[in-house]
Formats: structure tokens, C-alpha cells, sequence
């Protein structure tokens, strides 16, 4: 009689770890390869920087000046492409480092989590997570939030090896170095991350060890050492620069924003404000569905003892922790800040589905329509991907055409560029972008700007017909490509910017 996966031991002995390693690795390096493919060819190709991306992508590149640094950010997601942008400007070599990497972590979580679950489990865990949208479209992205999900996924699973056995020192450095990475990306979502994980130890007798949240404190604190010294250097001290970057996500309060993720799944990456109609309910059924199959897989598991129960509810309450501040507190969606739940949350789901399957054996009609339900999830995640892309690559053509226009109107290095979408415009062109005082990205006074447009090349960009700032109302206007969401686009260009005389035919 064949064993049911579910009821292998949560963890294996030693001696069966070394007979099946072979067989965890070609169960999830598969997983990992179909991420890497998957990402390259829908969401790599031709595909130019965010908004986000450009402000991290600037602190490091070679080509211009580091945009302005706002209080929420933090900097591990610029040291993770220095070593790639500080050598070429080529956002294709960027993606596919980034694409590469992203696939090296998923299979480093998942292979971290295989002395606790079945390989199955875990192999279809990985398709679940990997197989989004978001995942995928934000894996060659120079984004912090599906690196906080990695180091989500890593943490957790060395924090129930480690509560386990507690000879294994591997995985408390694990557990240190997981909780570093994610504090690095996120501070907060760190902080979120390590509350259940100090909560666990000591609630089950079991794990009440100082070495557990010792290791979680310890993580913490070094991954998020350096934005502790830039808030004391640089925002006044910590309290202060977490009361900015609440005031610039828009005040944080009781926001629940359950309707604004559930719209946003359609393919928008920022919705704010979310009051936008849910054109296309198909695209939330999964989101809809996660809760009762989370609850099926705790289930399942708690029918087989405490052991498998704890392994699925730690990660379980893992997830609700660092989805609560984005579902509750903030009061707009941005699909990747909830990336972290869905990992941790990819474990439960895939219980439970690897039970349903189990059950479904011998009953082919209900197996083959469970199999194409799970086909149809996956091929609605991968043309939202490509829809995702193509907006991505018309939005870098455009900016390439904006950035010509403004080089040919003589706005070259060293210059400056203020007004709507400067960071995009500013980073294309190879000038530093500049905002008044007064929103989130302000770094110089309107004076101070008028004072560097008589010796620097500076443009102020506007919008939509808006007319330009008194100051500048002298300057030369020049009408530019359009972008997209952004009608009627013009640059107005200081008298130090002299336009580059056409080449006479």
C-alpha cells in the first residue's frame, strides 16, 4: 500500500535526508527553472525602470545622480543591483540578473523548508507563489517586496528547524541571516515578520529557548542598522522619519483597503486612489478562494498532530502579521506588498490542495476538472504578466523619445530636472531630478532652483496643459512625445539649455 505523502514525518532523519536529496532537488529545481524561463521571456524583454525602481536603481548607477531618497525607503534592494549598475546602464543585463537571482532564492526557500514538508508539497508550493502575477512580473523588477517574501519564507522555515532541533546552529544563523535580509529590504515588514516568530517561542513550551528571539533581534538589528543611521543622520532620528513615511503613504489609520487589493489584481500595480470599478472579478477568484483553502490546509494538518498543525500555523500567522499594516493601515493597494503573505501562505494552500489531489485519485472526471482549474489559474497569471510587460515596454519606449527630444533642446550633463516625472525623465536623460519643497520628494527651494538654472541645463516638466511655475513662466516651452497617463506633456526649458541646431541637409 502506498504512503500518503502527508503523513511523512515533519521532520526526517537524518540518514532519509541524504538518501532523497537527489530527489528534492530535481522535485524543485523545476519550479525554479520554469520561474527563470517564465520571467524572461514575458517580463524582461524591453521593459524599462519604474518610478521606484529608478529612485533605487539611481543610488548606485554610474550614468546619474542619485534621485531624492524619501523616509520609507530603504537601501538593500540598491546594494542587491550595484553590482550590475555601477558597470553598465543596460536595464536588459539588470532584468536578467535580478530574474536569475529571484529563481536562486525560491529554490534556496523552498530547499530550507524540506526537512519540515513533503517535497511535493513544497514543489507545488513554489508553482503557486511563482505562478502570480506579481511574482512574476516583480522578480526582475529592483523592488524590496518579493525579497521580503524570500527572506519571509527563509526565516520562518529556519525558525522551526531550529525550534526543533536545537543542536542545529545552521539553522539559527539561517534564522539571523533570513530576518537580516528581509529588515534590510523593509525595516518594517521585518518588525512585522519577527512578532509571531518571538510570539511562537514563547507561547510553546517546546521552543521557549533565548536562542530563538535572540537570532530574530539579532537579524533585525543588522539588517536595518543602516536605516537607523540615515534616520538619526539624515531625518531627524527614527520616530521621526516613521511619522514622514506614514504622512507620505498618506497618514497611517484604520484603512481597511480588502477591496482595493481585490481590484488591483487585475493587473494594476498601484492603485491610488482604488476607486476604480472591479472590471474583471476572474482575476480575484484565487484571492477569494486563499482564505478557505489556508483554513482547509490547517486542517488537514491538525488532523495529523501537533507537529504538522505548528509547521503550517507559524508560517499561517507569519502572514496575517505582515499583511496586516497594507490591509488594515494604509488606505490604498499596491499589489507586491502583500508578496510576503502569499509565500507564507503558498505552504498551507498547497497542503491542502496536495490533499484534495490525494483524494481525488481513481476519480478521473473530478481529477482532470481539478487539473484544469489549476491550468486556467496559471494561464490567467501569465497573460496578466504579459499585459503587465507590454504597458512596461510602451511606457520605456516613450521616456526613450522624451529623453531624446530633451538632449536635442540642449538638456545635457550635468543638468536638472524638476516638475512631473522628473525622476524617470531626469534618470533617462542623464540629469539630476529636483522637487520644491513641500511633497514627499522635495529636496530645493524655488529660489535655489532658479539659482542653479542660470549656470546648469534645467528643464521644468509639466502636464495635462497645467501652466508652468511663476518663476519659470520666461522660459522657453517645448512640446514632448506624450506619456502615458500624462496628456499634453511639455517641457520649459531655462535659457542655460541651448537646443542643438538641426544638421543641415
Amino acid at each position: 500500500m502506498a504512503s500518503d505523502p502527508l503523513t511523512e514525518p515533519a521532520v526526517r532523519p537524518r540518514p532519509a535526508v541524504r538518501v532523497r536529496r537527489h530527489g528534492d532537488l530535481w522535485l524543485l529545481g523545476p519550479v525554479a527553472v520554469a520561474y527563470a524561463v517564465a520571467q524572461l521571456l514575458l517580463a524582461v524583454p524591453g521593459t524599462g525602470l519604474g518610478w521606484d525602481e529608478t529612485v533605487y536603481v539611481s543610488q548606485v548607477s554610474r550614468d546619474a545622480p542619485a534621485a531624492f531618497f524619501s523616509a520609507p525607503r530603504a537601501r538593500g534592494i540598491s546594494y542587491l543591483v550595484a553590482p550590475v549598475a555601477a558597470f553598465t546602464p543596460s536595464v536588459t543585463v539588470l532584468r536578467i540578473h535580478l530574474a536569475l537571482l529571484s529563481s536562486g532564492a525560491l529554490l534556496l526557500s523552498l530547499w530550507l523548508w524540506r526537512l519540515l514538508l513533503p517535497t511535493p508539497v513544497l514543489a507545488l508550493a513554489g508553482a503557486l507563489f511563482a505562478g502570480l502575477w506579481t511574482a512574476l512580473s516583480y522578480g526582475p523588477q529592483a523592488m524590496p517586496n518579493l525579497w521580503v517574501a524570500f527572506g519571509s519564507l527563509m526565516a520562518v522555515g529556519c525558525f522551526l528547524r531550529a525550534a526543533r532541533a536545537p543542536g542545529d546552529r545552521r539553522a539559527l544563523a539561517g534564522l539571523c541571516a533570513a530576518t537580516a535580509l528581509a529588515a534590510l529590504m523593509r525595516p518594517a515588514d521585518a518588525l512585522w515578520l519577527a512578532l509571531p516568530l518571538v510570539c511562537a517561542s514563547a507561547v510553546v513550551p517546546q521552543w521557549r529557548r533565548p536562542a530563538l528571539p535572540a537570532a530574530v533581534a539579532v537579524g533585525a538589528v543588522l539588517g536595518g542598522a543602516s536605516w537607523a543611521v540615515e534616520a538619526e543622520l539624515r531625518h531627524g532620528g527614527i520616530l521621526a522619519r516613521l511619522h514622514r513615511a506614514g504622512e507620505i503613504q498618506g497618514g497611517l489609520g484604520w484603512h481597511p483597503a480588502f477591496g482595493d487589493h481585490l481590484r488591483a489584481l487585475g493587473g494594476r500595480t498601484l492603485c491610488r486612489p482604488c476607486d476604480v470599478p472591479w472590471s474583471h472579478p476572474v482575476t480575484g477568484l484565487w484571492w477569494l478562494a486563499l482564505p478557505v483553502l489556508v483554513a482547509g490546509g490547517l486542517a488537514v494538518a491538525h488532523r495529523g498532530g501537533p507537529g504538522p498543525w505548528r509547521t503550517l500555523l507559524v508560517p499561517t500567522a507569519a502572514a496575517l502579521s505582515v499583511a496586516a499594516p497594507y490591509l488594515l493601515f494604509v488606505g490604498y493597494a499596491a499589489p507586491r506588498f502583500l508578496l510576503p503573505a502569499y509565500a507564507l501562505l503558498s505552504l498551507p494552500v498547497a497542503y491542502c490542495l496536495a490533499r484534495v489531489f490525494a483524494s481525488a485519485r481513481g476519480r478521473p472526471l473530478v481529477l482532470t476538472g481539478l487539473c484544469l482549474a489549476l491550468a486556467a489559474h496559471f494561464a490567467l497569471q501569465l497573460a496578466i504578466t504579459a499585459g503587465v510587460g507590454a504597458r512596461s515596454r510602451a511606457t520605456a519606449a516613450a521616456f526613450t523619445a522624451v529623453a531624446a527630444e530633451l538632449r536635442a533642446q540642449g538638456l545635457r550633463p550635468p543638468c536638472l530636472v524638476s516638475g512631473a516625472e522628473a525622476v524617470r525623465t531626469g534618470f533617462r536623460t542623464g540629469c539630476a531630478s529636483r522637487q520644491l519643497l513641500g511633497g514627499h520628494d522635495g529636496s530645493i527651494s524655488a529660489a535655489g532652483l532658479v539659482r542653479l538654472a542660470r549656470t546648469t541645463p534645467t528643464a521644468v516638466l509639466v502636464a495635462g496643459g497645467a501652466p508652468p511655475p511663476p518663476w519659470a513662466a520666461r522660459w522657453r516651452p517645448h512640446d514632448l512625445p506624450a506619456l502615458p497617463g500624462l496628456p499634453g506633456y511639455r517641457a520649459y526649458l531655462a535659457p542655460s539649455a541651448r537646443a542643438v541646431p538641426a544638421p543641415a541637409r
